[in-house]
């Protein structure tokens, strides 16, 4: 078990994120955010839907396409990048820092914790019936798993295959799944707390809820 005290009190040293903005493909590029220190949002609604800010247009072949900030957060620098200069795909225009909230921080907490059982393959995944059940019953960290046990069932190519947990006995404490929606393979599914550190677990968890600091 790694010390998760430890862990958050690094975060709290850098609590944000660089998140680089690229061009999706070449064109002519033409900014709409100019200034360091600028604040843009990212995308919002239910299903995301509606796009955050207007960063810049790329135009190719005369079709101007919108580049959208990815996150909210605020522009800290721009790269060596002029209005109307032709870019090339990938090429990287600006920097954004975007501040973790209070769900970002205990999912990086949790993701170092817990015992992540991942997806051997992409497909869409859905738990077994018995163990469904259990948790629509209890709730997340309130169901135990052991090793060898069927958990979880694969749906891919009008193939279904019941999956084996392996790893250490525990509680399932988050889902990183929707059955509705296919996982690629190597993802996380479900994350698995050991018996005995589940307190631990919570006990973090209500300090970052409580202590957390969302900055505007």
């Amino acid at each position: 078990m790694i010390d998760i005290i430890s862990l958050l009190d690094e975060i709290k040293k850098a609590p944000f994120k660089e998140i680089t903005v690229t061009t999706p493909h070449s064109g002519e590029i033409e900014f709409m955010v100019r200034q360091a220190g600028e604040k843009v949002m990212g995308a919002s609604g239910t299903w995301k839907h509606k796009p955050g800010t207007l960063l810049a247009y790329l135009t190719r072949e005369g079709n101007k396409k919108p580049v959208y900030a990815p996150e909210k957060g605020e522009v800290v620098m721009f790269h060596d990048i002029k209005d109307h200069e032709f870019v090339q795909a990938g090429t990287p225009l600006l920097q954004i820092r975007h501040y973790l909230t209070k769900q970002e921080v205990k999912d990086i907490i949790l993701k170092k914790a817990l015992h992540l059982f991942t997806a051997p393959e992409k497909g869409k995944y859905y738990f077994v019936s018995a163990v469904d059940l259990k948790l629509k019953a209890k709730g997340l960290g309130q169901v135990n798993i052991k090793d060898g046990e069927e958990v979880l069932i694969l749906s891919r190519m009008k193939r279904e295959t019941t999956l084996t947990y392996t790893g250490p006995s525990g509680y399932i404490y988050t889902v990183y799944f929707d059955s509705s929606e296919s996982v690629e393979a190597g993802a996380p599914l479900i994350g698995v707390c050991p018996r005995d550190q589940i307190e631990n677990i919570k006990e973090v968890v209500a300090r970052i809820q409580s202590g957390w600091e969302e900055k505007e």
